[in-house]
């Protein structure tokens, strides 16, 4: 291996097969060889010890809401990053929406390709966007490199990003199926939301109940009908509802194609814990009962949820006012998400080998980016370097996203990212990217 670049040895690898002592050759960006932590020194390369800090493979995060272009006072491309960075993300995939304009055709996507190109410090891939009347944009954007399309079943909370009725929903589908894309939906209820009491003030009890639990779980039922009788393969963004999980469950056994992830904010936050009038805890759909929360690490446990990712979605301050209904909704946790997620699962009993399944392998598999997701030869050289039993206390300061506004403020958490990689470069270092060295991603074509 005269062309290994790089050896990273740890005490604790997390490879596909479990932790174990190891080193790790990386030769022109990719992983080359995973042998003993004391194999010898190739030649020439580059060797650091970790130590008893884990490596880990880089953390993907196919749910995150950059702004940018058009509304980068919320978020942009190199805050976004950064912050990805600095929290050990080597991959995110931008939403569609919230942007202007909005990912909808080849033309937006350029667009937006070309912002992003010039400050990515990670990896990017993007989401196009189903809405109204863009039937005829959806093949060319998949033929351009998407890696999926999301679609509203209920108002997105942005006027350019409509939802799609019953109707078109199904349109949209059988399109989409027919040249074997992925359609991620946004699945609650429109119905029973207008149906339920509206939010208005400061108790975040109103707020839980204007967005029950029952319109997740009729959007993902009527989903998997959709689903079996179009064949179309389908993934449930952002579950929240435990009790959609047998559902899913179910569908599966038939042999629906579906797929779903949750974020940290189910897994981290419940609902007796949100004080009146804490906007910054406001999502859609909503952060449930500590009840429902232990279902869903249930759910994780037994494999019944594909993944989790961050679903960052900032905001200014200013937005965040103390009446739940006229908030911004939307948890800024990008930069968090590793520690978050690993603090409550170590409580839980769960390893660091169980976290790069749901926050890295289970991701990049959603979206087929197959170099990414794991430690093993033939993958991007892309990893997380994490002191799992230092904690440190969250100053929503010293967050790289633009807007330090964050549900975590105050709280101690397991987890210091020291060092990020990306193909084998160091983007970040005790919290401090290095500078932007980020590629744009598109679809791996497959025959």
């Amino acid at each position: 291996m005269s062309d290994v670049e790089l050896v990273l040895r740890s005490a604790n690898v997390v490879t596909p097969d479990g932790p174990r002592a190891a080193s790790v050759s990386v030769a022109d960006g990719r992983i080359v060889a995973v042998g003993p932590y004391d194999a010898p020194d190739p030649d020439g390369a580059r060797v650091e010890d970790l130590g008893d800090d884990v490596l880990l493979p880089g953390l993907v995060d196919t749910h995150v809401h950059v702004n940018d272009p058009g509304r980068t006072a919320w978020e942009g491309f190199g805050s976004a990053t950064r912050a990805a960075a600095a929290g050990g993300v080597t991959t995110l995939v931008d939403m569609p929406l919230n942007s202007v304009p909005p990912t909808t055709t080849v033309p937006a996507l350029e667009v937006k390709r070309a912002v992003a190109r010039r400050s990515a410090h990670v990896d990017i891939g993007f989401w196009g966007g189903a809405v109204p009347g863009n039937v005829p944009e959806l093949r060319p954007l998949h033929d351009a490199g998407v890696l999926g399309f999301k679609a509203f079943l209920l108002p997105s909370g942005v006027d350019e990003f409509p939802p799609l009725d019953p109707g078109r929903l199904r349109t949209a589908l059988r399109e989409i199926a027919g040249f074997g894309g992925l359609l991620i939906v946004h699945a609650e209820d429109a119905r029973l939301i207008d149906g339920a009491p509206p939010p208005t003030g400061p108790r975040y009890a109103d707020f839980l109940a204007s967005r029950p639990r029952t319109a997740e779980n009729e959007a993902i039922a009527g989903l998997i009908a959709l689903a079996r009788e179009l064949d179309a393969r389908v993934h449930v963004l952002h579950l929240s509802s435990a009790e959609a999980l047998p559902l899913i469950a179910d569908a599966r056994r038939e042999g629906v194609r579906i797929t779903v992830e949750t974020c940290p904010h189910f897994l981290t936050l419940t609902a007796e814990e949100v004080p009146d009038g804490a906007t910054e805890f406001k999502c859609c759909p909503p952060i449930r009962e500590a009840a429902n929360q232990d279902a869903l690490w249930a759910g994780l446990a037994a494999g019944e949820i594909d993944c989790v990712v961050s679903d960052h979605s900032p905001c200014t301050a200013d937005l965040k006012v103390g009446d739940f209904g006229r908030a911004w909704g939307g948890i800024s946790s990008l930069q968090l998400g590793l520690p978050a997620v690993w603090t409550a699962a170590r409580r839980r009993g769960h390893t660091l080998h169980d976290v790069a399944r749901w926050m890295s392998t289970g991701p990049a598999a959603l979206v087929g980016l197959d170099r990414k997701g794991a430690i093993e030869p033939g993958r991007d050289a892309d990893f997380a370097v994490l002191a799992p039993d230092e904690t440190f206390t969250v100053d929503p300061a010293a967050l790289h996203h633009r807007n330090q506004v964050t549900a975590y403020a105050g709280r101690t958490l397991y987890g210091v990212v020291r060092s990020t990689w990306l193909r084998g470069r160091k983007i970040a270092d005790h919290g401090t990217p290095t500078e932007p060295t980020g590629r744009l991603l598109e679809r791996q074509h497959r025959t």
